[in-house]
């Protein structure tokens, strides 16, 4: 392979950042918790299915099912790919479902509520079981040495891309006439309803970009072997494989139990994050809306400095050192955060905030890919590094939203969090990354050992 088209494949690759990460942005953090809140004019309280739930703690408990059963079908996909070698079909598959989930939420209200949690959970499936396969192209794809850069490439793809469509949905729903829409407060809701429009056409449409260039497998495939074994098996045995190797490397072991517990924090916060700056801020009257939304804004763009300034200093002092360094300025931001009140201090802690969420991100992902061994089963490994972010979602959405619904304040979660990033610095001590930068010309010489699971029969 040419190393113009290597080039072209690394940014197509890297795109897709581009093109799904308006959901996040859009949907999970910025707009969708307000048009959401904006729904409980009466109550912060609703009845579903014969319980009383507080609106926060509904929508963590829904966002911790859906996770949960992520958990439960997102290693068997993976598994799934790798045997059949069509990890390609599994991404698409899961872009046309989540962007067509993101078009359905224009629907949701509270008259509506079980079809508008519907499509909420099915984009939030659709995207997270989509990165599976996107993350474990990575070494497939890139040299170790070029790993960090290129995550960091992706991440910063994708600050600029979600940042750019808020930008039009922010202006859309400040100004709502300028778009046919009544100047009031239903006529916002509706711009909010139709910047979920947006949402799923972009990503939609910009992912094909992607699929354009990024490689099919070479993989062969014994195709009688399928008929003569269920595939659904087939990911079983291959997922158990690599399980196994998984316990003999210390290293990655190590790693993905201290990944496990600072991103429990990470994830929950970033899902969190508008809720608590709705509830818990005094704004202004007429500020909310904006200032959240402006909130969310500051902390992408600030993400995309943390993003590559992380990938920068993990060369001079490694990754682990950098992702203590990140993890201990984590558990000092979550401290002021639960002191917190004024619009000021919220937005200077939505800049602390993005500053070490792009960096602990990116810098996660291509940690992992330097510590995992040699193999083509790629997919399957990162299956397990997804499944140690997705569990941690199960839980610290539904440890946050039982705090939320007990203590009737979402601010108390906030402690959780900082007791966690406190423990993922210390796990994270004394871990050894086998192919750093320094390392890796060294490692290039030495004979690999054979990684790859034993096929099923």
């Amino acid at each position: 392979m040419s190393r113009t088209n290597q080039k072209k494949i690394v940014n197509a690759w890297a795109f897709y950042d581009w093109a799904n990460s308006v959901y996040p942005l859009v949907i999970s953090t910025a707009i969708f918790p307000i048009f959401y809140m904006a729904l409980f004019v009466e109550s912060d309280y609703i009845e579903l299915m014969g319980f009383s739930f507080k609106n926060t703690a509904l929508i963590q408990f829904i966002t911790s099912f859906v996770f949960f059963f992520l958990a439960i079908l997102v290693p068997i996909m993976s598994g799934i790919a790798d045997f059949l070698s069509n990890k390609k079909s599994f991404m698409k598959f899961f872009v046309l479902t989540g962007s067509f989930s993101c078009i359905g939420l224009y629907f949701f209200d509270l008259e509506n509520i079980y079809l508008g949690i519907f499509f909420y959970a099915f984009a939030l499936f659709s995207f997270w079981a989509s990165l599976v396969f996107y993350n474990s192209y990575l070494p497939d794809i890139v040299k170790p040495e070029d790993q960090d850069k290129a995550s960091a490439l992706g991440y910063s793809y994708g600050y600029v891309g979600s940042v750019l469509l808020l930008l039009l949905n922010i202006f859309m729903i400040n100004f709502p006439e300028t778009f046919g829409f009544e100047n009031s407060n239903e006529g916002k809701i509706q711009a909010m309803r139709v910047s979920f429009l947006t949402v799923g056409f972009w990503w939609l449409i910009f992912s094909q970009y992607t699929f354009y260039y990024l490689p099919k497998s070479n993989k062969k495939v014994d195709r009688k072997l399928i008929f003569k074994k269920s595939i659904f098996f087939g990911g079983f045995d291959e997922l158990l494989a690599v399980w196994k190797l998984l316990k003999k490397d210390k290293s990655v072991k190590k790693f993905l139990i201290a990944f496990f517990t600072f991103s429990t924090a990470v994830q929950t916060i970033i899902l969190i994050a508008t809720y608590f700056g709705e509830q818990e801020i005094n704004w202004a009257e007429g500020e909310k809306t904006s200032g959240l939304i402006l909130s969310m804004l500051l902390i992408q763009l600030i993400a995309i400095i943390g993003s590559v300034g992380g990938a920068y200093v993990s060369k001079i002092i490694g990754n682990v050192n950098t992702l203590i360094i990140f993890n201990i300025s984590w558990f000092s931001i979550c401290i002021i955060a639960y002191f917190i009140e004024s619009t000021t201090e919220f937005y200077i802690v939505a800049g602390l905030v993005g500053l070490v969420m792009g960096g602990i991100q990116s810098l996660s992902r291509s940690t992992y890919s330097k510590l995992i061994p040699e193999t083509e089963n790629t997919c399957s490994y990162f299956s397990f590094y997804q499944m140690c972010m997705i569990i941690s979602i199960v839980l610290g959405t539904f440890m946050s939203g039982a705090i939320d619904q007990i203590t009737g304040n979402i601010r108390y979660s906030i402690l959780l969090f900082a007791s966690l990033f406190l423990l993922g610095s210390f796990l994270l001590r004394n871990l050894k990354v086998r192919k750093t930068n320094k390392d890796i010309e060294k490692y290039e010489k030495t004979p690999k050992r054979n990684v790859t699971p034993k096929e099923p029969n």
